[in-house]
């Protein structure tokens, strides 16, 4: 198999946008590239890679671009590798950390570095039953979370109380803070005696090493002088730290983030090195990426309204997406009696999907808590459609796909005829695999989908990169040691939170009422603030398809007490009975919303203008304390939206609009169409 061939660089920057090339042409110096969702931004820093390096300005070798997780970083490998571009390293804070810190331990401490201890919950559990504190499971997982806020945030155990007290922390599983921070000495007392590290120790040991040995810290800045760090606003003060010891204050970095999805600050993550980077970096070139690939105009208007409605003064460094795709189905707004009722009917509308034509692997159902899975894996499976749960078991460590490894790996050392698909297939067969999916649910099928998916991986690589058995057995073993599994045909259950950097073709966003978004622990401004953060999330992950639900009660038979999220007033649409808060999906709220979506692709009607009419609409109707229906018709944005008038005396003469609507609302119409806000500002 050839190498693919580095474009030149006139080649590289052609394709890009306009935004995308100014970070691609920026190759010195610190850069900030502010990246809404789905605008390209990892198009935009990989070519920006490619460029340095078919320029000379890079070294391959000597570029370091960190993620947060092994997917990305495999997809920014595999990136570099479609354009010809090979030795950058592509890898998380805490993979670069442990290569840096494997190498330079046996000289910078001496011996063999300490075993990682994969989780804490036995050493926490030693720690506890030292000071006489009694556990379950649950408070483990709470103390966990506390632990590891307190160390990437470079607190000691000296220092917890006065600095979770700043934080606003409250302790963790029934806790005062004085309990907490006995308990993190003596976790590090059990982890010494046992001599074992945790999962933070990998970044705090190699800022120490870094930050005392001087020739440790020269080594490492001679061998990587160029830095690009992805999902910046996610930073922890423990990786901030690193990152500023990796540089060594030389300003060869590029940083890309959006603080509209910061939604890890439960975490230790703060955005404010995102928006404090013009100040730190006084000369860095900021760039914004606004235009919206991957999602209809009616997913980014959502979108969009979601973080305008938030109620205070927006983030000067966030960004306001805009559409590129051609208009799209409209969201859908559903409410169900009970949370059974929900899931049977998301399962209902999925099916219907891809009997549609939508693949399965492309619909995702996010929610906000993981207890909330189970109801839509039983409505999935009642309906005949496959899932998987992400966050369940790793992808690689599955025993058929370890098993089918082994086999492939022998298959790669003998001499075989056939295309490399054809190979793929009949090793497979031998573990299990079969043209077509079994008819049985459950396990069998989910071993079908595991070797199923390695199947169509072989098949992508042959087309796209003329891959051979042994180039496909090393991506394998690549993407094993990233966890970067191959997509598998199913349904995604998934968080909110685990759904960050994915997308697909169809979502729903499940359980949208108060108590879950916002989460009903969610306490303070801040913290509502990042809840709906998440749901801004949510709702870019679909290309094309979205749906919000939630149901009125936990049960069937049970009091309708539920209310839709805050998140979403003045834009859940309104009820005839004007409460806005919801009502039963009836067959007439059905078919006046196909009407409209009917008028909107068989008419001359700008999609764009009428969704921003909307928008428009429910803001006022929101001020003023009415229904939607009452300021105009939908009828009536049809119409403006078809004329797209540009003076008082065209929108004067649409039906709809008389003289009072004119005086009250003519010129901030004429401004929505126009692509203004109302006081003449570009939205």
């Amino acid at each position: 198999m050839s190498a693919p061939t580095l474009p030149g660089a006139e080649q590289l920057l052609a394709a890009l946008d306009d935004d995308q090339r100014a970070v691609a042409s920026h190759l010195s110096g610190p850069v900030c590239v502010l990246a809404g969702a789905g605008t390209g931004k990892t198009r935009a820093v990989t070519y920006r890679i490619a460029h340095g390096v078919v320029t000379g300005a890079y070294n391959p070798t000597t570029v370091l671009a960190v993620t947060f997780t092994a997917r990305a970083a495999g997809e920014m490998r595999s990136r570099l590798r479609d354009l010809g571009v090979s030795g950058v390293q592509a890898r998380t804070f805490h993979a670069a950390a442990l290569r840096q810190l494997s190498y330079f331990w046996p000289s910078a401490i001496g011996g063999g570095i300490p075993r990682i201890a994969e989780h804490k919950a036995p050493l926490i559990s030693e720690a506890a039953g030292r000071l006489g504190l009694g556990v379950d499971r649950i408070a483990i997982r709470d103390l966990a979370s506390e632990i590891e806020w307190a160390k990437v945030s470079l607190v000691t155990p000296d220092d917890y109380v006065r600095a979770a007290s700043s934080a606003g922390r409250e302790g963790a599983a029934g806790h005062d803070l004085t309990t907490i921070a006995r308990l993190l000495s003596v976790y590090e007392d059990a982890k010494t005696e046992r001599n074992v590290i945790d999962f933070e120790d990998v970044l705090l040991l190699t800022v120490g090493i870094l930050a005392e040995r001087d020739d440790v810290a020269a080594t490492v800045r001679s061998q990587y002088r160029h830095f690009i760090v992805d999902e910046y606003q996610d930073v922890s003060p423990l990786q901030q730290r690193l990152l500023e010891l990796w540089l060594g204050g030389r300003q060869e970095i590029c940083v890309v983030g959006d603080v509209s999805q910061t939604i890890y600050s439960f975490t230790g993550a703060s955005p404010r090195h995102l928006t404090e980077f013009p100040r730190r970096y006084p000369k860095a070139e900021v760039v914004r990426l606004v235009r919206d690939y991957r999602s209809t105009p009616q997913v980014v208007s959502l979108a969009n309204a979601v973080l305008a409605r938030a109620g205070r003064a927006r983030n000067v460094a966030a960004v306001e997406l805009q559409a590129q795709r051609p208009s799209g189905p409209g969201v859908r707004f559903e409410t169900y009696d009970d949370d059974e009722a929900e899931a049977r009917g998301v399962a209902a509308r999925i099916a219907e999907l891809i009997r549609g034509g939508v693949r399965a692997s492309e619909v995702a159902i996010l929610y906000r808590t993981n207890a909330q899975s189970e109801a839509y894996e039983q409505a999935l499976s009642q309906a005949g459609v496959g899932y998987l749960v992400r966050g369940g078991e790793r992808f690689f460590s599955r025993r058929e796909v370890r098993d089918a490894l082994v086999l492939l790996r022998g298959a790669a050392r003998s001499q075989s005829d056939g295309t490399m698909p054809d190979l793929v297939r009949d090793v497979l067969a031998s573990a299990g695999w079969t043209l077509e999916p079994p008819s049985a649910r459950g396990a069998a099928r989910e071993r079908w989908e595991s070797l199923n998916s390695l199947v169509s991986l072989a098949e992508d690589m042959a087309a796209t990169r003329g891959a051979d058995m042994a180039a496909f057995v090393a991506e394998l073993s690549e993407r094993a040691t990233a966890q970067h599994a191959p997509t598998v045909e199913g349904v995604t259950l998934a968080s909110l939170h685990a759904a960050k950097g994915l997308e697909w073709d169809a979502v729903f966003l499940v359980g949208v009422s108060e108590g879950l978004l916002p989460i009903s622990l969610a306490d303070g401004e801040d913290a509502i603030a990042e809840e709906r953060r998440l749901l801004y999330v949510g709702v870019t992950r679909a290309r094309e398809h979205l749906q919000l639900s939630f149901s009125r009660s936990r049960t069937a038979g049970g009091r309708g007490t539920r209310k839709r999220s805050r998140f979403l007033d003045g834009i859940w649409p309104q009820e005839e009975d004007g409460t806005g808060r919801g009502g039963r999906h009836t067959g007439t709220r059905a078919a006046k919303r196909d009407a409209l979506q009917t008028a909107l692709a068989e008419g001359d009607a700008d999609p764009e203008i009428f969704e921003r009419l909307r928008v428009w609409r429910a803001d006022v109707a929101r001020e003023i304390d009415k229904p939607a229906f009452t300021v105009l018709h939908d009828t009536t944005l049809l119409a403006i939206a078809s004329a797209q008038p540009r003076e008082l005396r065209h929108l004067a003469i649409l039906r709809g609009i008389g003289p009072t609507k004119l005086e009250a609302y003519g010129a901030q119409i004429l401004a929505v169409v126009r692509g203004e806000g109302p006081a003449g500002t570009s939205t």
